[in-house]
């Protein structure tokens, strides 16, 4: 539900920085200050880097962190956060198949059916209107979907990941590997971007909530859960996304809200494997 929450802004926030900072910009930006958090963190917690998995948390960097900032950064331009916000919650779909195919999870019927139930859900509740379908439209939502399959696949990798170093080191070394990946496009876009106190806000709740301390959040929870519930916050980040527009920025609730976050609850339950009646 935290993690839910938190990163319930971020479509929000990266719509409002893309177009001022850039794509490049925004996602060097972003990994730069998760990197600074997570290895604030590392020395304050006495923490060692795993010097010996580098060629495994530079695959999860391009995987979780640099490939996934960078496509949603683009994506940010051309398409409303709605559609990124549900494109996104195919991550869960992605990472059911993917799983099951490393064995690290079963792929059982509840878990297929919580799939379908949680983008009905997000379809609702973010109520997409129409957009014309034309070519950048395109590359943008396909550009969504790679990201969120980007997701999917390295989270049993991740899960493996976490049996053999401590989650924090891991949330540090990627983003270090992740930010030498991205800074010479950011380098290159540098020059156009502008630097406006809105923007510099909303990268800053990127890189330090949203990135940083989530990210070292959420792989505590991979190294208790399966890597299909752990994925399942991207179906409650819409839900969280409309209320915090309710809340701050006076949008009205539809009705969408209702039926839909019923069915994302049971999205949830169904594939965390969450049954309050059994013992």
């Amino acid at each position: 539900m935290l993690l839910s929450a938190l990163w319930g802004a971020s479509f929000m926030f990266i719509r409002i920085a893309s177009p001022v900072l850039g794509p490049n910009v925004l996602a060097v930006l972003r990994i730069g200050l998760a990197t600074g958090t997570l290895a604030l963190l590392m020395v304050f917690l006495k923490e060692r880097w795993p010097r010996g998995h580098w060629r495994e948390i530079a695959l999860l960097g391009v995987l979780s962190v640099a490939l996934p900032f960078s496509l949603y950064a683009w994506a940010a331009l051309r398409l409303p956060a709605g559609y990124s916000a549900l494109l996104n919650c195919t991550s869960v779909l992605f990472g059911t198949v993917a799983s099951a195919w490393l064995k690290e999870d079963t792929l059982t019927p509840a878990k297929l059916a919580g799939c379908v139930c949680g983008f009905a859900g997000v379809a609702l509740i973010v109520r997409l209107g129409p957009v014309a379908p034309t070519l950048e439209v395109v590359l943008a939502a396909l550009a969504c979907t790679v990201a969120a399959g980007c997701y999917g696949l390295c989270m049993p990798l991740m899960k493996r990941a976490t049996s053999r170093m401590p989650p924090l080191a891991i949330a540090a070394s990627i983003h270090v590997l992740a930010l030498a990946m991205v800074l010479p496009g950011g380098v290159w876009g540098w020059p156009q971007a502008q630097f406006t106190p809105l923007a510099l806000a909303a990268t800053a709740v990127l890189g330090i909530v949203a990135s940083g301390l989530a990210y070292w959040l959420h792989l505590r929870l991979i190294r208790q859960l399966t890597p299909v519930a752990a994925l399942s916050p991207a179906f409650m980040i819409p839900v969280f996304g409309v209320l915090w527009g309710w809340l701050f920025l006076g949008e009205s609730l539809g009705t969408g809200i209702y039926a839909g976050g019923a069915l994302v609850l049971l999205a949830t339950a169904l594939v965390t494997g969450f049954r309050p009646w059994r013992r």
